[in-house]
């Protein structure tokens, strides 16, 4: 493996790692410590890769949001609770969540529900409530959503 001595090396490298995917500045600075980079140097690189747009948190925030939904079928919560732990801006959080649109996250809502609630196996009534309403909010949908949509299951039943 190339030891990586000089700041120059190091912005090289992080370049590739930020062009390959989109970074939050935490990652990004994780990676320089592994590098054994100084402080110094760790600020210096960072400020180079926001300018020259390798390194954009909203744009990550965004994308992160729009993946998780798609991809992962997470809800508002757990996307908001994810980017928190990324140390993300609540004003980039509230971008981010604007990129969901009301008509598609209600469709995931409701397909994923639907889905959950015909493949549980569980005959006891109670265990099988349980499970569906864990599953929708361990996925990050408001409880709210969850507890109508439970109802209207059971009225079907």
């Amino acid at each position: 493996m190339n030891e990586i001595n000089t700041p120059k090396e190091a912005l090289q490298k992080l370049e590739r790692f930020c062009a390959y995917q989109e970074r939050c500045h935490n990652e990004v600075v994780s990676k320089l410590l592994s590098l054994k980079m100084t402080t110094a140097e760790i600020d210096l690189i960072v400020v180079q890769l926001i300018e020259n747009n390798f390194l954009n948190e909203t744009r990550f925030a965004c994308t992160f949001a729009r993946g998780k939904h798609r991809i992962k079928k997470w809800g508002k919560i757990r996307i908001t609770s994810e980017l928190k732990a990324r140390h993300i801006s609540s004003y980039n959080i509230n971008l981010a969540l604007k990129e969901i649109t009301p008509e598609e996250y209600y469709t995931t809502f409701e397909n994923i529900a639907e889905r959950c609630w015909n493949n549980l196996t569980e005959t006891n009534l109670l265990k099988k409530r349980k499970k569906f309403c864990d599953y929708l909010l361990r996925r990050g949908y408001e409880s709210n959503l969850v507890y109508e949509k439970l109802k209207e299951l059971e009225t079907k039943a």
